[in-house]
């Protein structure tokens, strides 16, 4: 009975070292949250993923309402946990209003533009949305849907054929039967109870009250016209600038990164075991030949994700002719997905990594499981606190 008693301890005390090694050595950029900013609603709330998310993220408010900063909703999409914080920023009328003036036009959009706001804006839960899906669809489906909408053919778009397009794109919230707990939390992301009177300044959006990204695209009074050049140039920023942050995690002010790092870039929200993530690693360490990677390289590659369902198209019509698919082909699919050739020794690398039984074929299957892993991360509820605890230690004792 005592040796039963001691082997439990051991597997616990092992479970909880694991833990803490998980969120001190392996992640140490991504806090582990201990304190929560949460309405108790909130914490009980049924929600989707998305709105978990969201709810996490979201550090500001105003008249009741719940919203992301442009710094929250990059690392929405870069962090597994937020920063933690004790509460939300309350804003006030006049802060909104100043943060409105800091709103450079669209036609002076920049990859650098959510970083240079920051803190100083704000986004609604509709907005975050839409804006998952500029990063993960492919700039085809945008171009449909804009020009259903440009009934007049002059390629622009106002302010209330935006809204229809974002509720199209983003898939706003659909009407569900929740609890009581979700149906308030729900109403602080979409709901117009409590809030002042709009004036002239303040142009609505649905159930919205301007923001950031609509000042950007339609001025602070709303009245402004949307060019789909300007929108593309939007779009194609917005992804350089998520890249550039991931990217300069690894080059630490270089413009190049070696193939382990890039290995890394590509492996990273996979949701990889520990103990595979190794083996991914150990495929590029085989290779001998050691180059690097380049910005502009890695930037070229990762246009496969944000078009990944063309790519998925492309590969299985290679795949329903031959079962197995090689380096020309793979590059062909890449050429065409990401828009311009792409460097042959990134080529070499993906099939280092997705080369299960060193035939010099990838597992197709695998890297695509692994990219949209990946692209789905971005709005995957993960867990904090204690659940993250909890879930750590299920994932020990299973080894």
């Amino acid at each position: 009975m005592a040796s039963l008693s001691l082997k439990v301890l051991c597997t616990l005390g092992g479970g909880v070292l694991a833990c803490i090694s998980y969120f001190k050595v392996r992640e140490p950029s991504e806090p582990y949250r201990l304190i929560s900013k949460e309405r108790p609603e909130e914490l009980q709330a049924k929600l989707t993923k998305r709105e978990r998310r969201f709810v996490d993220f979201a550090s500001a408010e105003y008249a009741g309402q719940i919203y992301m900063t442009p710094g929250d909703f990059l690392a929405s999409v870069l962090e597994r946990h937020p920063t933690p914080c004790l509460r939300r920023k309350i804003l006030t009328k006049d802060e909104l209003a100043h943060f409105h003036k800091q709103v450079p036009p669209v036609d002076q959009n920049t990859s650098m533009l959510f970083r240079k706001l920051s803190d100083s804006g704000i986004l609604s839960f509709a907005d975050y949305l839409f804006l998952l899906s500029v990063l993960t669809r492919p700039e085809s489906g945008f171009r449909i849907v804009f020009d259903m909408f440009d009934t007049d053919g002059n390629q622009r778009i106002d302010h209330s054929e935006f809204i229809a397009i974002r509720q199209i794109l983003g898939r706003t919230l659909k009407e569900r039967n929740v609890d009581e707990d979700t149906r308030k939390t729900l109403s602080r992301l979409t709901s117009k109870a409590g809030r002042p009177k709009l004036t002239n300044g303040d142009f609505e959006a649905g159930m919205n009250i301007a923001t950031t990204l609509q000042v950007h695209f339609f001025g602070i009074r709303g009245t402004d016209t949307l060019k789909y050049s300007e929108f593309h140039n939007f779009m194609k920023h917005l992804q350089q600038e998520v890249l550039q942050i991931e990217f300069g995690r690894y080059s630490r002010g270089r413009n190049y990164i070696s193939d382990e790092e890039f290995a890394h870039l590509l492996l990273n929200y996979t949701h990889l075991k520990p103990h595979q993530y190794g083996q991914y690693l150990q495929r590029i360490h085989n290779m001998g030949d050691r180059r690097t990677v380049t910005y502009d390289e890695f930037e070229a590659f990762c246009q496969v994700l944000h078009n990944l369902d063309d790519f998925v198209v492309a590969m299985r019509f290679f795949y329903s002719v031959k079962k197995a698919i090689s380096k020309d082909e793979f590059a062909q699919a890449v050429r065409i997905c990401a828009g311009s050739k792409v460097d042959a020794h990134l080529i070499d690398l993906v099939f280092a990594l997705f080369d299960e039984d060193n035939d010099g074929y990838v597992s197709l299957n695998e890297f695509l499981l692994m990219m949209k892993n990946k692209l789905r991360f971005r709005c995957d509820y993960q867990p904090v606190g204690v659940k993250a605890f909890k879930r750590c230690m299920r994932q020990e004792m299973r080894y």
